[in-house]
């Protein structure tokens, strides 16, 4: 099948056209326009007649219904091949109606399936590619949650910030030292068992790695002193050694002959531009999961992403679970070298968005006005004094990104109501997630953050990590880094404050200033059991399980 073909039948009737507008359609030169007409004129497609001389008009007269060949070649692809091989079909330029009947066809290949070997497997929609599957390139939560499932942590700490074992068994924690006491015969997913040697490795890796090497400043040796025993040290006090142990990045993994090779619950089996699987370790040291595989496939972006169980009408049969998107703020780039340098500036900005910040649901449906804080059930009770408008010497420099480009361009509207010139750069998804110098030619922008799991852990990091955009910001701002260095020393439990003080210290500067809070309905299958969201607010696979229809 050819998309610029079915692209030509849904554009052009039968009747005069230029050459020239078929080729601004397709995108494609003149004469490889000529070529694909010449190919579906031998095909029988259509019956194309060229006009005498050039800019003269010519002809089509269609032969055969395009989208209705397509479709019942698609619907029967649909029933017998995999379902990998026909999403990219989907993101042909249908009519209305015809995706409506495929989408409808296609959701039957999802969902739960058991083979003939009895072989239980999750399909599910994924509408994006993972970036990446390492530990310390996963600053975005799809591919973070895909991570999760594939390696282990030292510790884990869940959203209280109560800490439990998970590679290591025990510790010992003193003012200036943490000694861990690993599992014994904990497998790779190569069957290669875990060593001390493993750990140091990883935790070196990441004490050392530009985007972390901050967070884990305080930690000066580590030290294998025991076969399964390793002793993490930091003489000057490190208040949260043990809790940055349970976060993502901390993950163990081996890497053997170009491979990455986790302990997880789950391995990677494949990855690629149409599907990514993942299958349960069968000799995981916690529990097996109840799930054989979990497939992850790509669908068009309005695909319904629903959890699903084949034996299940899509129409009926769900149950919706709230998880958290995060939240969005505006940040400033206070050290640039433009107007956006100057308190006034920024102080008048973060006026305009407070008044007009209750507008946010009208443009974004899964989000509600945050004029609270960041950290949810806390309220900084910070009212923005109303500004006069300063002169403004040139446009601002407002960064856009695809997942905020509906609420980047309503900024960008509110402002100019408000007198403020703006011009919006937009930049490609993965500049933004690496924090790439791009994103330091911006004035100001929107920010999307979702924490791992506990909420005071996963502020300090956000304020700390190199992939933030804040990090630079608050090293630059004497108020903002002087509170930064009290983390150290001040026990985790007592960071709420410490987090609060230092929200308010932002707001104040009018560097970050809070816009909404997201929150996501995911719909289950009513027979999908033991549905828990974990790491970023996904479904913690290793837990699931069918209900079987007896």
């Amino acid at each position: 099948m050819d998309r610029h073909l079915l692209t030509v039948w849904r554009s052009v009737s039968s009747g005069s056209i230029r050459l020239d507008e078929l080729t601004e359609l397709l995108g494609l030169s003149r004469k490889q326009t000529a070529r694909y007409l010449q190919k579906w004129t031998k095909e029988g497609w259509l019956i194309f007649t060229s006009g005498l001389g050039r800019g003269k008009a010519s002809k089509i007269q269609w032969q055969k219904n395009v989208e209705e060949v397509y479709e019942d070649l698609v619907m029967k692809m649909i029933d017998e091949e995999p379902v990998e091989t026909i999403g990219k079909y989907l993101l042909y330029e249908w009519s209305s109606d015809s995706k409506m009947r495929l989408m409808n066809k296609f959701h039957s290949k999802f969902g739960y399936n058991q083979s003939t070997n009895h072989m239980d497997k999750l399909i599910i929609p994924r509408r994006y590619t993972f970036l990446t599957m390492h530990p310390l390139e996963a600053a975005e939560v799809h591919s973070a949650s895909l991570v999760a499932n594939l390696f282990n942590r030292l510790v884990a700490i869940d959203e209280k910030g109560m800490v439990s074992p998970e590679l290591a068994h025990s510790w010992d924690v003193t003012p200036s030292k943490l000694r861990l006491y690993l599992r014994k015969d904990i497998k790779f997913h190569d069957a290669s068992i875990l060593t001390a040697e493993d750990v140091k490795f990883c935790l070196e890796k990441l004490r050392c790695h530009k985007h972390f090497r901050d967070l884990w400043e305080p930690i000066q040796r580590i030290e294998i002193v025991a076969p399964l025993v390793i002793d993490i040290e930091f003489p000057n006090g490190c208040s949260y050694c043990l809790q940055l142990l349970g976060t993502l990045t901390a993950s163990i993994y081996k890497e053997t002959k170009g491979q990455l090779l986790g302990t997880g619950a789950f391995y990677l089996e494949e990855s690629n531009d149409l599907k990514t699987t993942i299958c349960a370790f069968k000799d995981y040291f916690l529990e097996r999961p109840l799930l054989d595989a979990v497939e992850f496939v790509q669908v068009p972006k309005d695909f319904d992403t629903a959890y699903r169980s084949a034996t299940k009408d899509p129409v009926d049969g769900t149950f919706q679970v709230e998880s958290s998107s995060g939240f969005g703020v505006v940040i400033m780039n206070a050290f640039r070298d433009s107007q956006i340098q100057c308190k006034e500036v920024r102080d008048y900005l973060h006026y305009v968005i407070a008044k007009h910040r209750h507008e946010i649901p009208l443009v974004h449906s899964r989000a509600w006005a945050n004029d609270k804080s960041c950290l949810i059930g806390h309220d900084q009770q910070y009212k923005v004094p109303v500004m006069q408008r300063p002169h403004f010497s040139e446009p601002l420099i407002l960064k856009g990104v695809n997942y905020t480009e509906k609420t980047t361009m309503w900024l960008k509207e509110v402002f100019e109501k408000e007198g403020v010139p703006v011009e919006v750069t937009w930049l490609p998804f993965a500049e933004t997630v690496q924090n790439s110098p791009r994103n330091q030619e911006a004035d100001l922008f929107i920010h999307g953050e979702v924490f791992e799991l506990n909420q005071d852990l996963s502020f300090y990091y956000f304020l700390k990590n190199g992939y933030s955009p804040l990090a630079k910001m608050i090293e630059a701002d004497e108020t903002a880094s002087m509170y930064l260095k009290e983390y150290v020393h001040t026990p985790f439990e007592k960071w709420t404050t410490l987090n609060l003080r230092m929200e308010r210290a932002l707001l104040e500067a009018s560097l970050m200033i809070p816009l909404y809070y997201e929150k996501r309905q995911i719909p289950f299958s009513t027979d999908l059991m033991n549905v828990n969201i974990k790491h970023f607010g996904y479904v913690d696979f290793s837990k699931l399980w069918v209900r079987p229809e007896l």
